[in-house]
């Protein structure tokens, strides 16, 4: 999709058709067909890709997707609405005024800042990603401004806090290196020096966080979708995670690591936690292991054990039902004998892929059941287990 289609879709007829859109043949060809004898191809085709897409984005952007517009590569790279909420409220709580988004994309962090009271303004290089930023900001009642302009020769100073997302894909695809970053890391690195946050891969190398700035990952719903450089005021521990759930999220920080018990190996207990991917990637799994009164199974294993049960949104738990055979072929005689058919593995610290073994097991039966295949001090073990309630964390 061109600028000038898009801008279009903004009209009157653009936005008639988009609403006819909507309602077309799912089938790509029929509703092309049908749409291309009231518009011409390029609107049409433009209409059916924001329809596709708006569909595509509620999963980050729930009821909101509907009236927003989008671009394929600027939907897959923006930050889903939930996060985007939680760093615009930490932002609010800091009692931030103004802020500007660095390479705003489509918009995504733009309208939650927005949204928070915060008078914000976006730039980015694309003028198409702009005019998308700039419509949705508008689609929802927010206000902002947008502008076509280069992060690394904007001034900042004039605002409370500066944003920024650097792009991490080259013409080669998805780069893990901060040297190929847009704008790069020498850039991000300058930006810290004031009060500013920015968006970076999970798997940051925890040395790469400039000394004073507090590094936070965070996970939605279990899953492990970004982490954040937080300098100046807004810095306010070393390293964060934050989990967002159903009923909210809770945060855990290297202050509540300082037990050094929670960091010995032991043997297992009568319940067992799986730490949520932000602790494992924040390096806080021994401060699960204190929350839990624990310790570690093996010292290098993101597993910790327990005698007593704890509901924690830091981690799911588990009740430890018996420990079963490691090698195969005993393992499938143990499940069979308690016919267990549908079966869930879970690993850590093993060269074993579930899919292929769950095939190996051909296992047939009634029952449901939940292994563990891990180490315990160096030695692989296995573990039947029974997942507990989930933790409701609150707001």
């Amino acid at each position: 999709m061109d600028l000038d289609a898009f801008r279009w879709l903004l009209t009157p007829a653009g936005q008639d058709l988009l609403e006819r859109a909507a309602s077309a043949p799912v089938d790509p060809l029929r509703a092309s067909s049908a749409l291309r004898r009231e518009a011409a191809a390029e609107h049409v085709a433009a209409a059916l890709t924001q329809t596709d897409l708006r569909r595509r984005a509620a999963a980050k952007f729930g009821e909101d997707a509907a009236a927003m517009y989008f671009t394929p590569e600027g939907l897959e790279q923006a930050t889903r609405a939930p996060v985007a909420r939680h760093r615009a409220a930490r932002l609010a709580a800091a009692q931030v005024g103004t802020a500007i988004d660095l390479g705003c994309g489509i918009g995504g962090d733009l309208i939650a800042t927005a949204a928070a009271g915060i008078t914000a303004a976006g730039i980015d290089l694309d003028p198409l990603r702009v005019e998308v930023a700039r419509a949705n900001l508008d689609a929802l009642g927010l206000p902002g401004a947008t502008s076509v302009a280069d992060a690394t020769e904007v001034d900042v100073s004039g605002f409370d806090v500066a944003f920024a997302d650097p792009a991490r894909r080259t013409a080669r695809g998805r780069t893990f290196s901060v040297d190929d970053w847009t704008p790069p890391w020498a850039f991000v690195v300058a930006l810290l020096t004031g009060t500013a946050c920015v968006k970076v891969a999970p798997g940051i190398p925890h040395e790469l966080v400039p000394e004073g700035v507090e590094a936070e990952w965070v996970s939605d719903h279990g899953e492990v979708k970004e982490a954040a450089l937080w300098s100046g005021p807004l810095a306010t521990t070393r390293r964060r995670a934050t989990v967002i759930g159903n009923g909210g999220l809770a945060t855990l920080t290297d202050e509540d690591d300082l037990d050094p018990g929670a960091r010995e190996v032991r043997e297992v207990g009568e319940f067992l936690y799986e730490p949520d991917g932000a602790v494992i990637r924040a390096g806080l799994v021994t401060a699960v292991s204190a929350g839990v009164g624990g310790g570690l199974l093996d010292e290098h294993i993101a597993y910790v054990t327990a005698d007593r049960p704890y509901l924690t949104p830091f981690a799911r738990s588990y009740r430890v039902v018996e420990e079963l055979p490691f090698k195969e072929k005993q393992l499938r005689a143990a499940l069979r004998e308690r016919s267990i058919g549908r079966l869930t593995i879970k690993k850590r610290g093993v060269a074993i892929v579930p899919e292929e073994l769950r095939k190996r097991l051909a296992l047939a039966g009634d029952a449901e059941g939940t292994i563990v295949l891990t180490r315990v001090a160096g030695k692989g073990v296995c573990l039947l287990v029974e997942p507990l309630p989930t933790a409701t964390s609150r707001p």
